[in-house]
């Protein structure tokens, strides 16, 4: 499994030493956030990081599966049962940002400005105005699940109406919901490097219940022997240490902090 992990990976060299596999969110991959940060830490450690970017749901299965050294995810709940059923040595808070909701100019629900994320779902759902949903079990998808249960809504059950569940990463849903004209929950990184924004704007911010933690796992080594243990814990260890705090801090996205780091 691990072989085939590598194998999907263009071009990716033998499985070695120094080199690891780490399962991780489409958001850090799309942000350009590992294009900045790998090199300074392959720099540091002489280790080459090879990441595979999907769902954190996805992640953490594959990582299950021995299908990576060390993971970079964002969906704390998950992955502390991912760590209690003894598939990861122990998670550690690395870096935070927040979520947002987009939506298009002619803003049908009229949640502009908005500070309260239930209040503008409410409204979505109210108004059945169209809302593009990742629907694949990643972090921002948990998250958006927990806020339409926090409003007592099950918008899962509107599938296929107004609610679109299009099971893809977050730059192909804010494609989507662009070309729709529908409102969408995306991780501000993500947002912050997406070039096709058309007419759309940041409609809800700044709801302590939009806040988006990320951490780290070591994949166990008695669950996984053949992980590269000594590569993970370095690539952790890096992340979390002043050096890796400092560049996560310094990353910026048309001048703007995207990642704050809070290692603990």
């Amino acid at each position: 499994m691990r072989l085939a992990a590598l194998l999907s990976l263009v071009a990716a060299p033998a499985l070695a030493d120094n080199t690891i596999i780490v399962q991780s969110t489409t958001s850090t991959q799309n942000s350009g956030l590992y294009d900045y940060l790998l090199p300074l830490f392959s720099d540091a450690t002489g280790i080459t990081a090879h990441v595979v970017a999907v769902g954190t749901g996805q992640a953490l299965k594959n990582a299950e599966n021995c299908d990576g050294d060390v993971l970079l995810v964002h969906a704390k709940p998950a992955e502390e049962a991912f760590v209690a059923a003894g598939f990861g040595k122990a998670r550690f808070d690395v870096m935070y940002n927040d979520f947002i909701i987009v939506g298009p100019e002619a803003d049908p629900a009229h949640i502009a400005g908005g500070q309260d994320a239930v209040a503008a779902l409410t409204a979505i759902a109210a108004d059945q105005a169209l809302f593009a949903s990742r629907g694949d079990d990643s972090g921002t998808n948990k998250a958006e699940l927990a806020l339409w249960a926090a409003a007592g809504i099950d918008a899962q059950a509107a599938s296929g109406t107004w609610y679109k569940e299009l099971g893809a990463g977050m730059g192909e849903t804010l494609n989507a919901a662009v070309g729709m004209g529908a409102y969408t929950i995306s991780d501000r990184a993500t947002w912050a490097s997406f070039g096709n924004k058309g007419d759309f704007a940041v409609d809800v911010e700044g709801d302590p219940a939009l806040f988006n933690q990320y951490g780290v796992i070591v994949v166990d080594q008695t669950h996984c022997p053949m992980v590269n243990h000594a590569g993970a814990v370095a690539f952790q260890d890096w992340l979390l240490s002043d050096a890796g705090q400092t560049a996560i801090a310094a990353f910026r996205i048309d001048g703007a902090q995207v990642f704050y780091p809070n290692a603990n």
